[in-house]
């Protein structure tokens, strides 16, 4: 049975689970005015020590959704950090953890009402993903992708997850395990919850900036770890057809981690098993986030 929690962070005090609050008439529930991320904390299978990967970019790319939707007097990212860093200890996991943390608008008002700003942490157990051994089965959404001007996905927040909400019930209504997303262009955008990598003739293909993605810390470790392991890696436009043509594809993402695809519209990606790319990512991958190598150290907090 996974460890529960006992704990949560609410404006920088530790309080019980159970006595988290948030007004039903606070904007981050009537307008959804809220930013998010999802971090993970992995345990060392050998001294058994907890490690954030990535926080500091994390906590960058909050600060900068928090910019974007305007609010006022948000936390620090030290405050952030003390609490994320206190919270896990206080919740005695026994195993790796998924932290969720909110910047919110706590009180009442209306659509350009930017403030009082709260801020929540909470520190869970998080199941891996079905397919990260076999792979996925995923299809081409009907949904488009939401875009820069409309729903900016660059901002990491809650409104955008509605149409990422679509997306994932669609896929389950369909049988598949999971969903890839186009943008209004036409072109492979990423998938609900996290991004896309192809893999042609040894090169790593992922969407560019401009193809609506969200601006993934686990994209970005992806494409330096690649390149450092000697692999080219090209940030592109993605056509739906490439998809079938591929020899591997793989997701990457916080939640998700590094996953590879096994079929996309029901037919297979390659020979329809994880390949030999996707398999040496997905293990130097974990590898930097357990920290059972010495490689960038400086991407692991501890605890």
């Amino acid at each position: 049975m996974a460890w529960q929690a006992k704990f949560m962070v609410q404006n920088g005090r530790i309080i019980p689970w159970e006595d988290g609050r948030i007004h039903p008439h606070a904007l981050a529930i009537t307008y959804a005015a809220s930013v998010f991320e999802g971090i993970r904390a992995y345990r060392h299978p050998q001294t058994g020590a907890y490690s954030v990967f990535r926080l500091k970019e994390h906590l960058e790319r909050i600060m900068q959704g928090v910019k974007i939707m305007r609010f006022e007097n948000p936390p620090t990212m030290a405050e952030m950090e003390r609490g994320i860093l206190d919270l896990i200890p206080k919740n005695e996991p026994d195993d790796d953890v998924y932290i969720r943390l909110q910047v919110l608008v706590e009180g009442p008002g209306t659509q350009v009402t930017r403030g009082p700003t709260g801020w929540t942490v909470v520190a869970i157990p998080r199941e891996r993903s079905p397919g990260f051994s076999r792979g996925l089965n995923l299809g081409v959404s009907s949904w488009t992708r939401i875009s820069d001007n409309s729903m900016p996905p660059r901002v990491k927040a809650a409104a955008n997850y509605h149409a990422s909400r679509f997306v994932s019930m669609q896929a389950k209504a369909d049988g598949y395990d999971g969903a890839l997303i186009l943008n209004s262009q036409g072109k492979v955008s990423e998938g609900p919850g996290a991004c896309l990598f192809v893999i042609r003739d040894g090169r790593l293909l992922t969407p560019h900036r401009g193809s609506d993605i969200l601006e993934s810390v686990t994209r970005t470790t992806v494409i330096q770890v690649a390149r450092e392991m000697g692999y080219t890696v090209e940030e592109t436009t993605i056509d739906r057809t490439e998809l079938y043509v591929a020899d591997e594809a793989f997701m990457c993402g916080t939640g998700q981690e590094l996953v590879p695809i096994a079929s996309v519209d029901r037919l297979p990606v390659g020979d329809g098993k994880p390949g030999p790319i996707a398999s040496a990512l997905q293990a130097k991958y974990e590898a930097l986030v357990r920290g059972t190598t010495n490689e960038h150290a400086e991407w692991r907090t501890a605890v």
